[in-house]
């Protein structure tokens, strides 16, 4: 995917996001299905950006307005800190409005516009819960010890669910090529996740 893609491709994803939680449209569900949020770490540091982008900006713009005497400037730094707010905003719609899914097809990790993985039941072995910080809070990263590779969908630096592949699988592109042998990702109630996967799921389809 070329890099106007992806950027366009990010842009209405955002743009998406931001029209289903504003107009309070979740994620439809299949029969069955069970949505899980992910956006519990994040969601106060977004609360505290879009306050303070809020209050930068008035703030910026009348300290342009006696600064600088184009009133064009003026007015592209307004729509500049205007856009830059609504981003923020649509940025938190879409984490709040992809959650995780677990269903009939498997478990769906969602992570706003970047994630969009669905693992099935028959390429699960086990699913378990353990809160685990990650080196840096990247979206994606790969976690290599031997000859055996983790793939870490972190939110906020962490993940909370532990998924043992029955053989190793290349999932994500944008981890790389090489296969992986367990996915972690960040759930806000992981314990609820699990019961579910290991009672009505796994065990249903292993």
């Amino acid at each position: 995917m070329s890099r106007l893609r992806k950027v366009t491709t990010y842009e209405a994803a955002m743009w998406r996001g931001l029209y289903r939680w504003i107009t309070r449209r979740p994620l439809k569900l299949a029969p069955g299905d069970v949505a899980f949020g992910h956006a519990g770490p994040v969601k106060p540091i977004f609360v505290v950006f879009i306050v303070l982008s809020a209050l930068e900006i008035p703030v910026f713009d009348l300290i342009i307005s006696h600064l600088v005497p184009w009133p064009v400037v003026r007015y592209v730094a307004l729509a500049a800190g205007v856009y830059g707010l609504i981003w923020m905003f649509g940025l938190l719609g879409a984490l709040l409005t992809n959650p995780h899914v677990v269903g009939d097809a498997g478990i769906r990790i969602r992570n706003g516009t970047s994630v969009d993985l669905t693992i099935p039941w028959d390429a699960i072995a086990a699913v378990g819960h353990r809160y685990r910080p990650l080196p840096s809070s990247k979206a994606v990263q790969v976690e290599r010890s031997g000859d055996r590779a983790v793939l870490n969908l972190g939110t906020g630096g962490q993940t909370s669910v532990d998924v043992t592949l029955r053989e190793p699988l290349t999932l994500l592109p944008a981890a790389g090529p090489d296969p992986v042998h367990e996915v972690r990702f960040y759930a806000d109630d992981p314990k609820s996740l699990v019961t579910l996967a290991r009672g009505t799921r796994v065990t249903d389809h292993g």
